[in-house]
């Protein structure tokens, strides 16, 4: 579900270099892409959480800003315990250490990210187990109140203009805030996270606008023959169509191997025009673009068996994960109960500009 669709711009934004001024620019650590409007498109993050963006902040207004427990144990092997001190037998030189270091990581996580609304406690506590060599376990709320704290001061004064600039992509922190609570995704979230998929699967797969379908059912082929010029859809393995139905996300895709079109709804709702719609417009493509074997012999597919939403709220995120799936290859394990890590996921995804191996 998603309340009315905004129309897709491209901004591009210029450096800043005054560090007095509000806006906070962060130069890229490793190596940068240009697109076609000229500002930088990809960036890399180390592990410590040192600023690896170029990202203007908007007013965080109605952000979160409590720590939400993990779902999951980490288990990463890089990072065993080799030291157990506690931060009661902390020095006061090492208390200040640790309040210090504490603040830095949450001052370059507020710039990378615009709010706090991304965050887990266990990307705190894993940044200070790896900065210390040393396990806080006995220190873990007297390290969550001094985070809390900061935060909340932190908030009190907000950096204006936060923007994630990506190709012809442009994301404020108003469009990241759909990703918060159960919110409705826009669709500029859609359509910046489909572009990060394509990109995964190293373009293998296609992703359509979240637009494509609303201009083909009132303009038909005509009107949304001009979007795939550039692209042979017939050359992918998979197309991926995010379906917005007035208060309701659902996806259809196709496999091009199989000449199969199949329809994915959290709701559980066949709409089987939909998936048909999809079908016709395929096959008038075919017929345009020469391709003869793709003319026919297409089979279509509504009782896909897929993870089911609780709520009325998650079906953009439901669509979202679908199609990262559908795209890596990996089995639709996930249900209503990972959404929230999910959307964090998702948030972090979007402002780094790349997928995350694990998830």
């Amino acid at each position: 579900m998603m309340p009315s669709q905004k129309t897709e711009t491209c901004v591009q934004f210029s450096e800043i270099a005054a560090p007095s001024e509000l806006s906070h620019t962060v130069k890229p650590l490793l190596s940068t892409d240009s697109d076609a409007c000229g500002v930088i498109t990809h960036f890399k993050k180390p592990k410590t959480m040192t600023p690896a963006e170029r990202l203007e902040v908007n007013s965080p207004t109605g952000q979160h800003t409590t720590l939400s427990q993990d779902q999951t144990a980490n288990t990463d092997p890089d990072e065993k315990i080799t030291s157990k001190k506690t931060v009661s037998s902390l020095t006061d030189a090492g208390l200040k250490a640790l309040t210090k270091d504490i603040h830095e990581f949450l001052d370059d996580f507020y710039r990378i990210y615009g709010s706090f609304i991304p965050l887990q406690r266990s990307d705190l506590l894993r940044h200070l187990k790896r900065k210390f060599n040393t396990d806080f376990n006995d220190g873990k709320n007297i390290i969550l109140s001094e985070a809390a704290k900061y935060r909340t001061a932190m908030i009190q004064k907000p950096i204006p203009s936060f923007q994630v600039v990506y190709k012809k992509h442009t994301l404020t922190l108003d469009d990241l805030l759909t990703l918060a609570d159960q919110n409705w995704l826009n669709d500029q979230v859609m359509n910046m996270y489909g572009e990060l998929i394509t990109e995964s699967a190293h373009h293998k797969v296609h992703f359509l606008n979240s637009f494509f379908h609303r201009q083909l059912m009132t303009k038909g082929y005509d009107g949304v023959k001009r979007w795939t010029k550039q692209v042979d859809l017939f050359s992918k393995t998979l197309l991926l169509v995010p379906i917005h139905l007035e208060v309701h996300w659902c996806l259809v895709t196709a496999d091009i191997v199989k000449k199969k079109i199949c329809l994915y709804d959290s709701q559980g709702n066949a709409l089987q025009k939909v998936a048909r719609n999809i079908l016709k417009y395929l096959m008038t493509e075919a017929k345009e673009k020469q391709q003869t074997a793709f003319e026919n012999g297409w089979t279509v597919s509504f009782d896909e068996k897929v993870p089911q939403q609780t709520n009325e709220n998650d079906c953009g995120v439901f669509v979202l994960e679908y199609s990262r799936c559908l795209a890596l290859a990996r089995p639709l394990q996930f249900s209503q109960k990972d959404i929230p890590k999910i959307r964090k996921r998702i948030y972090k995804e979007l402002c780094d500009c790349k997928l995350h191996e694990q998830g």
